[in-house]
């Protein structure tokens, strides 16, 4: 029997004292690791030689003196490279070069900021108890310009090593511990998310024997959960992490008996809780009596919070119709000369509380291109069972159909969001028709406005299942942060110069 995973197919090692015949994957290289975070040191101390050096040289030039005390005085170049020096163990000191954090996650980012401005703190503290008479100008122009470096080079790694892991290379390979079912959900989530970094090698179940299948997804089982197993699965896949599916199969002794089974320093723990799409400031680990409890806040929208997501619609909306203007007006134009009908497709959707409005998009189709749609139905070749969607739609202009590719058709969406009835981003505003086949569940959608894109528009499109839609549309809802709008609007750019085969 053939294991198979969900990852690059490798030569078999070693998996026959566990199932006949089976195939696993041979280890990856083990220092990956290491080697990762060797290229973050080169380029953290690149970055901050460019910066520090730069700006002394703009700033102060090359021979300027710092005077630390009476008669005791440091050209800046030597005060440069000290603050290398220091900025450099301040990074390593916070962990930000962590395996565990890159590639997803904010985590990362924030251990960079805290540690470069923990430095400058105590620099600014030091400096003002020893009255050095130090040039602000040169710590004010170095700090922000240092930080905002040092992310954009840990953002470039971050895209390398998402590209290594959707080709399986650069993952933790993962053994699932639990009942099949929940094996079956974190695998097909993790398999759904590579580039979160965790490749599934392996499961061990209650009364498990190797070379079992664990129904609804290709993993295989390498033994008994509740026996002594855990081990010989780990050498037999080559794993270096164990996920904890669900617990109920497990007594918190034998938690921890795993737990001091792996290899310090190579090998970890994770506990996976039965709960998905809930992320960011709404989870707390909160100790308890030694128990490590998981608080997970109810969505809340607060005033402010609101006040600041239209601040953000009302000015870049504005702002795009005064940048875009030319090419509206130029839209405008094609549209018009290119088929008979109006400029504006005009349609009723339901947004923010479940309120009817009338969004704007130009016409991409023929005139009465509606009355067609339940004729076509039935030749649906993309969308889902809920939104229809046609790859090569008759009803199309020549024009519409390139409109449509690049989302220039959505443009005057703008003017919807400067009348308050739209955001920027958020979930897709639906047809009416479409409402009536809602679940309950799905109406959590009408939380918040309706957005011009959005999370599930850079995930997928038009390759999206309807559970897949709902899901990610109610994870915005649940998680909203105004950082996370301004993420989901770069990547809306960049999916609409670079549109791929997603876009319908």
């Amino acid at each position: 029997m053939v294991v198979t995973h969900f990852g690059e197919s490798e030569e078999p090692r070693g998996p026959e004292a566990m199932t006949a015949g089976a195939e696993t994957p041979s280890r990856p290289p083990a220092d990956w690791r290491r080697r990762y975070a060797l290229g973050l040191f080169i380029t953290d101390a690149l970055a901050l030689i460019w910066v520090v050096f730069g700006t002394q040289i703009a700033w102060l030039g090359w021979h300027a003196e710092l005077r630390l005390s009476p008669g005791l005085e440091w050209s800046y170049t030597l005060a440069s490279t000290v603050l290398i020096i220091l900025w450099m163990i301040a990074l390593t000191l916070r962990d930000s070069r962590d395996p565990r954090i890159i590639g997803v996650g904010w985590e990362e980012y924030r251990r960079v900021v805290e540690a470069s401005f923990s430095l400058f703190g105590v620099i600014a503290i030091v400096a003002y108890l020893w009255q050095i008479n130090i040039a602000r100008g040169f710590l004010l122009i170095s700090l922000p310009i240092g930080v905002v470096l040092l992310v954009i080079t840990r953002w470039l790694w971050r895209q390398w090593v998402q590209v290594k892991r959707s080709q399986g290379q650069y993952a933790a390979r993962a053994l699932l511990l639990g009942s099949p079912a929940s094996i079956a959900h974190i695998a097909r989530e993790l398999h759904r998310s590579p580039w979160a970094g965790y490749e599934v090698v392996g499961a061990c179940v209650p009364g498990g024997q190797a070379g079992m299948r664990i129904p609804g997804v290709d993993v295989a089982t390498f033994g008994d959960v509740e026996v002594d197993d855990i081990g010989a699965a780990l050498a037999a896949t080559g794993a270096d992490t164990v996920i904890v599916t669900s617990t109920d199969e497990l007594s918190a002794e034998r938690v921890k008996a795993i737990s001091w089974e792996l290899e310090a320093g190579r090998q970890h723990l994770v506990v996976a809780p039965s709960l998905t799409d809930v992320a960011g400031p709404r989870i707390q680990m909160r100790p308890v009596a030694g128990l490590p409890l998981i608080h997970v806040e109810t969505p809340r929208f607060s005033a402010g919070q609101r006040f600041a997501k239209r601040a953000l619609d009302l000015f870049a909306s504005v702002l795009g119709v005064i940048v875009l203007s030319p090419l509206l007006l130029v839209l405008a134009i094609i549209v018009k000369a290119g088929s008979p009908g109006p400029v504006l497709f005009r349609q009723v959707r339901v947004g923010f509380e479940g309120r009817e409005f009338t969004m704007l998009k130009f016409r991409s189709m023929v005139e009465g291109a509606e009355t067609q749609l339940e004729q076509l139905r039935l030749r649906a070749d993309a969308g889902n069972e809920v939104m229809f969607k046609m790859r090569d739609d008759p009803r199309m202009t020549r024009v519409g159909k390139f409109m449509r590719r690049y989302s220039l058709d959505e443009l005057p969406q703008l003017f919807n969001v400067i009348a308050g009835q739209m955001s920027l981003v958020g979930p897709r505003p639906p047809l009416p028709s479409e409402v009536e086949r809602y679940a309950d569940h799905v109406h959590r959608r009408f939380l918040v406005k309706p957005g011009i894109t959005g999370l599930w528009q850079v995930s997928g499109r038009s390759t999206l299942s309807w559970d897949d839609t709902v899901r990610l549309d109610l994870s915005y809802v649940d998680n909203w942060s105004l950082l996370g709008d301004l993420l989901i609007l770069l990547k809306t750019g960049r999916a609409a110069l670079a549109p791929g085969d997603t876009a319908v």
